[in-house]
């Protein structure tokens, strides 16, 4: 038994990128949605009160950190996850699955996974059954059930016992799950072989959830077999329900998500490149922490009217990092939802009005990955004929960029505000804020169709010292893309 999260399509473009609604008992949530992650029933270094101004409609928390710590019974003491923590949005719980499946040390059985915790090495037993039992104690208003998530470089053989094995803890996931007020959600898996992709589809499908995830991914495989392996999944995916890309959050692998038909993401990027001082703006990507900030007298970002923008300076913003203070890790934060909040509202809109493909080549202008997997003994297969989807075009791969919209301004050319011609890639595969014009607004265009908003009235921005070009940010703390550091990480 559960709790049915009806999704209603409003539009959709001719690629295939949907503008839906998901209906929870605690709210309606507007697809595409961005979900920050939670790991321990908190985002970290931001109070709850602070969460809903940012834009979130909805949040994770991890149900194998949870159990451990501390203890899904003093969750359900308190009255379930949202009087913990004292938040009244929509949260999902994964399964604990990956986490337990990137752990060194585990043995898999048809029962379960037997592991030992890494924190204070106690022997724990993690079944179909269990993680139900926890999910539901949590009360939380979406639940996942509990899969296997295979590595990326596992061989064909394997990866065909695990869709079998997957498919059979999908059954007793949802014969042991009968809280009716919390939905509950399948996942797809099969590595990174389409026909197995296709066979995990209909078979988990087959025994009928409320929403479907895609799992399995941003596991190191890279943007171009991400994008192959989503082209040989949502087609055989149901189109009347809410469809889920676990761990998936950079903003070019979110709008290549949302042109193969994807409703929702969650990922540690947005709050763990802010505690780093990587903050995402809506014309690129900054490092608070470089010196060329130490006495720029501008918010974040000029069009942004979040909590951070409005209040304080990237030289205030520098200062908290320098002298480590933990307030910079906060307001950071609270800035990197918020962007993520109104890059999914404009990504929205943008398919309701008919310009979506517009704004995913911005989108690949502004914020350009990768496209290489990293380098994995043992390969992982091959979904499709080409192993890197990013250099072609269409709905199979990620569009090129292109020159700026008519409707919006290119960067200034000359002067002391120009930014450097052709920015360098980090070594992550996305590159620095080209330029953040002191002149605010009137700088280079948003990545979307909503108009920007000049700095909050009363508080204009006082000449600026220094050169506001920008050199390429370095990956923030070394973290390769993909998990154990990466984005599926909690």
């Amino acid at each position: 038994m559960t709790c049915p999260a009806p999704w209603t399509l409003e539009a959709e473009d001719a690629c295939g990128a949907r503008a839906g609604t998901l209906t929870l008992p605690r709210g309606t949530i507007r697809t595409p949605v961005f979900m920050p992650v939670g790991t321990k029933a908190a985002v970290r270094t931001v109070p709850p009160h602070m969460i809903p101004p940012t834009g979130t409609q909805i949040w994770l928390a991890n149900t194998y950190h949870l159990s451990q710590r501390p203890g899904e019974d003093v969750v359900k003491k308190a009255g379930g996850l949202h009087k913990f923590m004292h938040t009244e949005l929509p949260v999902l719980t994964d399964s604990g699955g990956f986490q337990v499946f990137s752990l060194d040390k585990k043995e898999v059985s048809e029962e379960g996974v037997k592991f030992t915790y890494e924190v204070d090495g106690k022997m724990t037993f993690l079944t179909s059954e269990r993680s139900m039992q926890i999910q539901q104690d949590l009360g939380s208003d979406i639940a996942m059930v509990f899969d296997e998530c295979l590595p990326f470089g596992a061989d064909r053989a394997y990866a065909e016992r695990s869709v079998a094995r997957t498919t059979r803890w999908e059954k007793r996931s949802k014969l042991a799950h009968t809280r009716p007020d919390q939905a509950l959600f399948g996942i797809v898996q099969g590595g990174f072989w389409g026909d197995l992709r296709k066979r995990s589809a209909e078979e988990i499908q087959e025994i009928g959830f409320d929403g479907y995830a895609i799992g399995g991914l941003s596991v190191g495989e890279g943007l171009g077999i991400m994008c192959d392996v989503l082209d040989q999944t949502t087609p055989h995916m149901s189109k009347q329900h809410a469809r889920y890309l676990m761990g998936v959050g950079r903003p070019l692998d979110l709008v290549e998500g949302v042109a193969r038909g994807v409703d929702m993401f969650d990922c540690v990027i947005a709050t763990r490149h802010a505690r780093s001082g990587t903050i995402y703006t809506s014309v690129g990507r900054i490092r608070l922490t470089d010196t060329r900030y130490q006495k720029d007298m501008y918010p974040i970002d000029t069009s942004c009217r979040c909590y951070t923008c409005s209040n304080f300076t990237r030289a205030y913003l520098h200062h908290l990092f320098k002298v480590d203070d933990p307030l910079s890790a906060t307001l950071s934060t609270v800035h990197n939802l918020a962007f993520y909040a109104r890059f999914m509202a404009e990504m929205r809109q943008s398919i309701v009005d008919g310009t979506f493909q517009t704004f995913r080549r911005r989108v690949a202008e502004l914020y350009p990955e990768n496209p290489s997997p990293k380098a994995v003994a043992g390969g992982g297969g091959k979904v499709g004929s080409k192993s890197h989807a990013v250099l072609g075009a269409g709905r199979g791969q990620p569009l090129p960029a292109t020159p700026h919209p008519a409707t919006s301004a290119a960067p200034p050319r000359g002067g002391k505000h120009a930014a450097r011609p052709g920015p360098a890639a980090s070594p992550d595969g996305e590159r620095d804020l080209p330029t953040l014009d002191a002149r605010g607004p009137s700088g280079p265009s948003r990545v979307g169709m909503l108009p920007a908003t000049p700095h909050p009235a009363g508080s204009a921005a006082p000449a600026r010292a220094g050169k506001p070009t920008a050199r390429p940010a370095a990956s923030p703390a070394g973290k390769p893309r993909g998990n154990g550091g990466g984005k599926r990480g909690r």
